[in-house]
């Protein structure tokens, strides 16, 4: 049995996680953090991390808390050689090169995934696929209002994926002119990509691509946060068999 903590238990998408880890047969779920103390379907929820770490020693915290939060509490986790499975977005390239240090200095894998929903990473990996014959692409990606970072990580890490194989180039008239600011959204090497945040919306994604008289679509809705807890309860038995830090569901993917 894998013994799994989760941190940020009482959000949304963390009591979606506790509900999934305690179904699975493969996990034991040994504890519940969150910045607000209490009780989630009969789960005694802690607020300090570090704390609950030392007294329910698990093997991997699931991690889906705040963007402003979640470098530390990786940072905790690997300290006490518990492998953090981070669904939180909003770390930048500088923060997951210090925890990929990190997990060499304290010997334990780390896991972060942008997106823990297989068909958004079976959507990632079609949109590579086809961005060597339609390099001309843009991005949208939707999300409920409450999202606190923009753009998505789904959105960023499908644009890197997307520049490997596609040179960069500016897109759409050279002249064109923005006559409200950002109006074309941001730019990720010539890559439009437009956020949305409205009332309504889970998480979903559109890979917009343009060519000679055709145009391309890839779409993945996200109806539901269960959609996302096969990933997760993957990272968790997988995790702790990876070395360093992996990034990306599609790593675990067969």
């Amino acid at each position: 049995m894998i013994k799994v903590l989760v941190n940020g238990a009482q959000g949304r998408m963390g009591r979606t996680v506790l509900d999934a880890v305690k179904n699975d047969s493969e996990l034991e779920l040994v504890g519940a953090v969150d910045i607000f103390s209490g009780e989630v379907d009969g789960v005694k929820v802690e607020t300090d991390l570090s704390a609950a770490l030392d007294k329910y020693k698990p093997d991997v915290m699931v991690d889906f808390t705040r963007p402003n939060a979640v470098f530390q509490n990786v940072m905790t986790a690997l300290e006490k050689k518990v492998s953090p499975v981070v669904g939180t977005t909003g770390l930048d390239d500088v923060a997951k090169e210090k925890i990929r240090d990190a997990t060499e200095k304290f010997q334990t894998p780390a896991f972060i995934a942008p997106n823990f929903a297989i068909g958004a990473v079976l959507m990632m990996l079609l949109a590579k696929q086809a961005a060597k014959y339609m390099p001309d692409v843009e991005i949208i990606e939707l999300h409920h209002d409450k999202k606190l970072d923009a753009p998505s990580g789904t959105a960023e890490l499908t644009a890197k994926m997307i520049s490997e194989v596609r040179n960069a180039h500016k897109q759409g008239h050279p002249d064109e002119v923005e006559r409200l600011a950002n109006v074309r959204g941001a730019d990720y090497e010539g890559i439009h990509i437009h956020s949305v945040r409205l009332p309504g919306y889970v998480a979903h994604q559109e890979v917009i691509f343009g060519g000679l008289g055709q145009t391309l679509t890839i779409r993945h809705d996200s109806t539901g946060r269960d959609s996302f807890m096969p990933g997760v309860l993957l990272a968790c038995k997988k995790v702790r068999t990876l070395s360093g830090l992996t990034i990306g569901l599609d790593k675990l993917m067969d």
